[in-house]
C-alpha cells in the first residue's frame, strides 16, 4: 500500500519502522499527514509513505521526494517521527 501524490515515487529521503498488524491505509494516511507537518518548511517535499504486512506486522517506509539538496538531519527528523512514543501510540489506535 503506497499513500503519496506524486507517482512514481523517488525515495531521497526514507526512514523505516515496524508496526503491530492493523489497517495499512490508516496508518499511512497517518504517518504521511504528521510527517508533513514536520516537515512542510523543507521546498519541495513530496512526501510518501508505504505499508507492507509482512510476518504478521506492518513494516513501514516514510520519506519521499525532495526537490534540491536535502538538508543535514532530515533522515534522522523522520526518523525520530517514526519512534516518537506520542506518534506510534496515536498510529496504532487509528490502525485497530
Amino acid at each position: 500500500m503506497l499513500h503519496a501524490r506524486r507517482v512514481p515515487v523517488r525515495w531521497d529521503v526514507e526512514a523505516r519502522a515496524v508496526f503491530p498488524d492493523g489497517a495499512r491505509g490508516r496508518l499511512a494516511a497517518q504517518v504521511r499527514q504528521d510527517m508533513w507537518r514536520a516537515l512542510r518548511r523543507l521546498r519541495g517535499f513530496a512526501p510518501a509513505v508505504e505499508v507492507v504486512r509482512r510476518d504478521g506486522a506492518l513494516h513501514l517506509r516514510a520519506g519521499g521526494q525532495v526537490a534540491g539538496s536535502v538538508p543535514p538531519g532530515t533522515v534522522e527528523r523522520i526518523a525520530d517521527l517514526l519512534t516518537s512514543r506520542a506518534h506510534r501510540a496515536r498510529w496504532v489506535r487509528g490502525a485497530r
